[in-house]
């Protein structure tokens, strides 16, 4: 009786695994066609000299050599890490501000809500021409609200000096995604824990330092490592206000991000040896920085039920 029932488990464990695999089987698919082989594909490009006209001619680490002589290449990594180092703070600290104060709309939490992830709705290209016309140096709604204040404007789209810290503002208007994020955190916090800090005396800076941060740690690290590893890869805006076709107004190595020069290697250019190479450092160097903050995260984050924490 127990082998014919053991039998029959087994039997029906084989039925509902052929049946998940089927269920799944597309997008096993689509990983392995649209994912893995061409990353699998641009590892060999990358050690080839390839114009996608005539066949890959295998070079060795030609490419990769290459890469520490192109003085754009590390122009383009400059400034995507002072772009990713002054926006991820900005970017998570204004949203923290921002679900805070969510915290005390009470019943108009919802519209609000809904108010600031629409910006996320908008194309990225729409917000790359929106960049020029909000930051112009001339007629701007950024440069009039900062004169009206008496505090005159930079050339936010011109001037070298302001380009990025521009292009950085800007990215601003994509955060309600993180604000929505940090707002569940915080509604997660146990209130006796504010009750406890409240009854020993502390005030207000002293809950959000002492309960606050601890109870939405594990979020904040998310939310770290993500914001880094998307402005690591920005590309749409700011090749769309000062890269695109035509653009010979804008054009500004200011602006020029690592994957906006991948791009133009690729695309432009034809070397596709040469982007599959940096597209490889792109990869390493994210892996590396994922690393450094995983290692300092497990020091600083809290995870509730954790032994100690």
């Amino acid at each position: 009786m127990d082998t014919t029932r053991t039998y029959t488990l087994r039997k029906r464990n084989r039925r509902q695994t052929r049946n998940a695999l089927l269920f799944i089987s597309p997008w096993i698919l689509g990983f392995l066609i649209f994912t893995l082989w061409p990353i699998l594909y641009s590892g060999y490009l990358s050690l080839t000299d390839y114009d996608v006209l005539n066949d890959p001619n295998f070079v060795g680490l030609e490419n990769y050599r290459q890469l520490g002589e192109d003085p754009r290449v590390m122009l383009s990594l400059r400034n995507t890490m002072f772009y990713a180092a002054l926006s991820v703070p900005l970017h998570i600290g204004i949203a923290l501000l921002l679900a805070m104060l969510l915290m005390h709309a009470r019943r108009a939490t919802g519209f609000f809500r809904t108010v600031f992830y629409l910006p996320n709705m908008t194309p990225p290209v729409a917000v790359g021409i929106l960049l020029l016309l909000l930051f112009n140096g001339h007629n701007g709604l950024v440069n009039a609200v900062l004169g009206f204040v008496g505090i005159p404007g930079p050339d936010w789209t011109t001037d070298s000096t302001w380009i990025k810290p521009g292009l950085v503002l800007m990215s601003l208007w994509t955060l309600g995604g993180s604000t929505i994020i940090l707002l569940a955190a915080l509604n997660n916090v146990p209130r006796d824990l504010y009750d406890a800090a409240l009854v020993d005396g502390a005030g207000p800076l002293r809950r959000f330092t002492s309960v606050t941060v601890p109870m939405i740690s594990g979020t904040l690290f998310f939310l770290v490592i993500v914001n880094t590893i998307a402005a690591l890869q920005s590309f749409t805006e700011a090749y769309t206000a000062y890269f695109g076709a035509g653009n010979g107004t804008y054009s500004n190595d200011a602006a020029l991000f690592y994957v906006i020069y991948l791009f133009r290697q690729a695309f432009e250019y034809l070397n596709m040896g040469f982007a599959s190479a940096m597209a490889w450092l792109l990869f390493a160097i994210i892996m590396v920085i994922t690393a450094i903050q995983y290692v300092v995260g497990r020091k600083l984050v809290f995870y509730e039920g954790e032994d100690g924490g």
